[in-house]
């Protein structure tokens, strides 16, 4: 079972930084024969949380546009919000495999598993490697190199989503959602998955 997640930080890594918000939106399923997109994306889950460090890049707050007092003032405590969203994840998976996956995952992936680590009551839901990157995946499927499946390469691909890149976490985790929709099915199509 497939989450799209999405996060937003004060810095480049976690620990030295913050992660100021995260979201993530349950992206679908597959049985290793039929790929089933949600009809909606509305199983979501969002966080602001405090910032663990007073060291931040102010480049990083104009693209987000978080207000990094505000959080640290009304943030989520890490722990609740990462044992809140582990327990989550779990719930929406129930007996199937959590994946997460990311655009791109590099980045996403580090920022939420140092938490899952580092906060979570119950560890990280999707393990410590239980993850797919969309980058990646656009860059094999179309023979393209990995600078080139970016965001900017998405509408020549017909991969693109229909929702604008907000940086708000959760708007961009659903956007992320759809484009791996997009990518699942025409990947099957090729009879190959993901």
């Amino acid at each position: 079972m497939y989450f799209s997640a999405d996060v937003e930080t004060d810095g480049a890594i976690p620990g030295p930084f913050s992660l100021l918000s995260f979201g993530l939106v349950y992206a679908g399923r597959f049985d290793g024969k039929v790929f089933e997109a949600p009809d909606h994306y509305d199983q979501t889950f969002y966080r602001e949380l405090r910032p663990i460090s007073p060291t931040f890049e102010p480049e990083a707050l104009q693209v987000n546009r978080l207000d990094r007092d505000r959080l640290l003032k009304e943030g989520c405590d890490p722990v609740n919000a990462m044992t809140d969203v582990c327990r989550w994840v779990r719930q929406i998976a129930g007996s199937a495999r959590p994946v997460l996956v990311a655009y791109p995952l590099s980045f996403d992936w580090t920022f939420l598993y140092w938490y899952f680590v580092k906060y979570s009551l119950e560890g990280s839901p999707f393990n410590h490697s239980s993850c797919f990157d969309i980058k990646t995946a656009i860059a094999v499927q179309n023979h393209l190199p990995i600078a080139q499946s970016g965001r900017a390469g998405l509408v020549g691909l017909d991969l693109d989503a229909k929702r604008p890149h907000t940086h708000n976490a959760l708007d961009d985790a659903i956007e992320q959602a759809e484009i791996f929709a997009r990518l699942f099915k025409g990947n099957r199509t090729h009879g190959g998955a993901p």
